[in-house]
């Protein structure tokens, strides 16, 4: 069976995100004032193909853990869900 797997990956929030910063100056730059702050990370979409959804799972989880997310750097979270 296919699962589909989104996946956020994100900078841990004790760490400055510069990326983040700069796009917050620019929304501020163009006068929308009212966002007060900026994370960006990235989406990652997978097709997971496995006999069981613990299997899908436990597939992410490796993806996750040995490439996707630097785990000294980044957070991350996922849903699983069959893939149509």
């Amino acid at each position: 069976m296919k699962y589909t797997a989104h996946i956020n990956v994100m900078p841990l929030s004790e760490l400055l995100d510069p990326q983040g910063k700069a796009v917050n100056g620019g929304l501020h730059n163009l006068g929308i004032h009212q966002v007060q702050d900026v994370r960006i990370g990235k989406h990652i979409t997978l097709t997971v193909e496995a006999n069981t959804q613990q299997e899908a799972e436990q597939v992410t989880e490796e993806a996750c853990k040995k490439l996707l997310a630097n785990p000294v750097m980044e957070s991350y979270s996922y849903t699983l869900t069959p893939a149509h």
